[in-house]
């Protein structure tokens, strides 16, 4: 069962633990377990995370895989400046 979470994650990136819950039609405390163990491991890094969906709290398990990190946020990042000398060419 731990390959399919693992296989789900390694797809879809981070997911809340209901909602892989539904997705692999396993029961709620039956996964939680399965990512303790994944978590207890080193394979999988879990969160507790609150989200607040049309007026409704929802509290559950954030999980992502440990090897693979988030991407970074597009655009500019703060504290990175163009020196203008490095961009005449001059020193």
């Amino acid at each position: 069962m731990t390959e399919t979470i693992v296989a789900y994650l390694r797809a879809n990136a981070e997911q809340l633990d209901v909602d892989m819950a539904e997705a692999l039609n396993i029961p709620l405390a039956d996964l939680r377990d399965q990512i303790a163990q994944l978590a207890a491991s080193g394979d999988v890094i879990c969160c507790r995370v609150t989200r607040f969906i049309e007026g409704r709290k929802i509290e559950g398990i954030s999980c992502r895989l440990s090897c693979d990190p988030p991407t970074p946020a597009r655009g500019r990042k703060p504290g990175v400046r163009k020196d203008e000398d490095t961009e005449t060419g001059l020193f």
